[in-house]
């Protein structure tokens, strides 16, 4: 009988790898999912917000009724620092932009968490870079305030180890490729962390958005949050990845529309981009492998955009064309 967990946040990690039967169906290659919207927040990001969070609170670092934290986050990162932040007591300020979603913001503003919103881009169009000045900004005027930084710490990256360590364990270490969607690359430094550590075979897959920069493209406008990146984070380690594969925004929403086809999983937009990278190489992928999809978060967060055929409509053309492309590929029906 499992015993009770000691609070919401005994209950990150531990999330379900499923097999996914359908998406390949007529493959000798095994698929599997680790599905990251079972954390609590909803998603692989409360990993790392608890990683980067939970040493100072227990080391007294960070104190309720006295200390701030100040995140720059437009979406999963700041749910899982919101969830914490309001679990002990501690007073968050979140850094956000004009691209994030009415829900995600609803969601915050739950938690009691103080918005700071960044309404106009830098010279490229990026609000990355403008919101990170205004958590320096922040950090200035605030006394007893911390950021934890999810783009150069390495308590974030850490986090993931455990995350490839769960992987590794449910499949007895035969694990032949992982695929991390990328952005601030804490998944994919902690799973090649984890595999150099333990000697493992395991091929690491980077899926990256066309238009980000991450790994030497020029950088472009992208619609799917989360995926991709506009700077390069420090803790990025392009020895990490074995294979790198861009993934654009319509092969995104391609990919959760047929993992909702196939699998009945209602999916965010990265794992779509996992499910995109594999049809891609799956070719050069050895018959009898098993490959493994991490599912950063579930779809509910995304349905006035992938899920909706009047934005996929107003963003890409007619729904029909994204169908026929859908059955052209084979994926509905593979």
């Amino acid at each position: 009988m499992t015993e009770p967990s000691r609070g919401i946040l005994g209950t990150v990690g531990n999330t379900p790898l499923v097999e996914l039967n359908g998406l390949m169906r007529r493959s000798s290659i095994r698929v599997f999912a680790k599905m990251e919207r079972f954390n609590p927040g909803g998603s692989i990001k409360d990993r790392s917000a608890l990683n980067m969070l939970l040493g100072k609170i227990r080391a007294g670092e960070l104190i309720p009724g006295l200390s701030t934290v100040v995140e720059s986050s437009s979406g999963n990162l700041a749910i899982g620092v919101a969830q914490i932040c309001r679990y002990f007591g501690l007073r968050f300020i979140c850094v956000v932009d004009a691209k994030t979603t009415a829900q995600n913001l609803a969601i915050l503003t739950a938690y009691g968490v103080t918005i700071e919103m960044v309404n106009r881009p830098d010279a490229d169009g990026e609000y990355l870079p403008a919101r990170i000045q205004r958590v320096k900004s922040l950090l200035a005027e605030i006394p007893h305030s911390y950021c934890p930084n999810q783009y150069a710490n390495p308590l974030n990256s850490a986090a993931h180890e455990e995350t490839m360590r769960e992987v590794s364990e449910a499949l007895h270490g035969r694990v032949d490729y992982v695929f991390c969607p990328t952005s601030t690359c804490g998944t994919m430094t902690g799973a090649a962390r984890y595999i150099r550590k333990n000697g493992l075979r395991t091929k690491v897959v980077a899926v990256d958005a066309v238009g980000s920069v991450l790994f030497g493209q020029a950088p472009t406008r992208r619609l799917i949050p989360g995926h991709g990146a506009s700077i390069i984070p420090p803790l990025l380690d392009p020895s990490a990845a074995d294979m790198v594969v861009h993934v654009s925004d319509l092969e995104c929403v391609v990919g959760c529309r047929r993992l909702v086809e196939d699998e009945a999983i209602l999916a965010g937009g990265s794992s779509g981009a996992a499910v995109a990278a594999l049809e891609k190489v799956r070719d050069t992928i050895p018959a009898g492998s098993h490959c493994v999809l991490v599912f950063p978060d579930g779809g509910d967060r995304y349905l006035d955009t992938i899920y909706s055929d009047a934005w996929v409509e107003q963003q890409f053309g007619e729904v029909g064309h994204l169908w026929k492309k859908l059955e052209t590929t084979g994926a509905a029906r593979c």
